[in-house]
């Protein structure tokens, strides 16, 4: 277990990427390069094999190296909820399996409706300015009902979104940040009670707005992935955002996560330690500690597991 300020914690990681081979293969058909192989010299990164397997493999490994009980794995392309659901089959004790659906896509429905009958997938990835929609466009609907009725999570990306492995590759990054605003997901998460949503990175910028979602929304859940860049827009620091964070929801509804992705830097273990650090000075106690980086995302997802299992 990772060594903190309050001794070992049970840490479960609520953000890490799932970079297939199916994953790279659609970047190099974009690339217009013959493989995805072939993108390993430009990126400086390991391609997996084909076998999705082999990944949940090296991601086992590098979280047993540093402690890491659990992480939610995303599937980061249309199409490829494939690659987590065997991740999830072969080492459920280790995974939850996340999936970003574009629910503009003529397939997403399909999919969804397979989603909330596959036991080995828990919660859909939805990226607004990303994928060009609002998060209240009436295609979203069915996709809402379908997670509300089988107890999927429902992951809202807001605010300033970035893609690097895109910038790496000098691919275009043609969002559209109108869609990103926390506020358009009030109305929505008042509608469906049952679904618990999360937004990833505090709002990714958008700390005012996300607090105030939050705050109005009780089934709204903050998850502190990533180095949180977008602090500069405000000219935060990690504490402070923390402390606003949990003035206004408390700390059963923050998720920790690192926005871990690419080999072979793996897990992004300095996540962890800036987060720790921060929260220790703010004066965090030990079972609230516990909470933020294990127990809450446990909580978050046994409703969508003892559904699914049947345990």
């Amino acid at each position: 277990m990772p060594q903190s300020p309050w001794g070992e914690l049970v840490v479960n990681d609520a953000h890490v990427h799932f970079f297939s081979h199916s994953f790279y293969g659609g970047l190099a058909r974009q690339k217009k390069v013959a493989s995805a192989e072939d993108l390993a010299g430009i990126l400086g990164w390991n391609i997996p094999s084909e076998d999705p397997l082999a990944l949940a493999r090296n991601w086992t490994v590098e979280m047993d190296r540093y402690g890491v009980q659990r992480a939610c794995v995303i599937a980061s392309a249309h199409g490829d909820e494939g690659s987590v659901a065997a991740a999830v089959g072969a080492y459920r004790d280790r995974f939850f399996g996340y999936f970003m659906l574009d629910p503009v896509q003529p397939d997403a429905v399909q999919r969804a409706q397979q989603a909330a009958l596959n036991s080995h997938l828990d919660g859909i990835c939805l990226f607004p300015a990303m994928h060009t929609y609002s998060i209240t466009d009436p295609r979203v609907v069915p996709i809402l009902e379908l997670a509300s009725d089988s107890g999927l999570i429902v992951f809202v990306h807001c605010g300033a979104i970035s893609v690097g492995v895109r910038q790496k590759l000098g691919l275009p990054s043609q969002f559209n940040m109108q869609f990103s605003n926390p506020l358009d997901l009030h109305a929505v998460a008042l509608h469906f009670p049952r679904i618990q949503f999360v937004v990833p990175h505090f709002g990714a910028g958008l700390l005012r707005e996300v607090l105030m979602l939050a705050d109005l929304c009780p089934n709204v859940y903050l998850d502190t992935s990533s180095s949180n860049r977008w602090m500069a827009y405000e000219g935060l620091d990690l504490r402070t955002v923390f402390k606003r964070a949990t003035e206004v929801v408390g700390t059963d509804r923050l998720l920790f996560g690192t926005d871990s992705s690419f080999f072979p830097r793996g897990w992004n273990a300095a996540i962890f330690d800036q987060q720790a650090k921060a929260l220790y000075e703010l004066g965090y106690d030990e079972q609230q500690a516990r909470g933020v980086f294990g127990v809450n995302l446990e909580r978050v997802l046994q409703s969508r597991r003892s559904r699914v299992w049947n345990t």
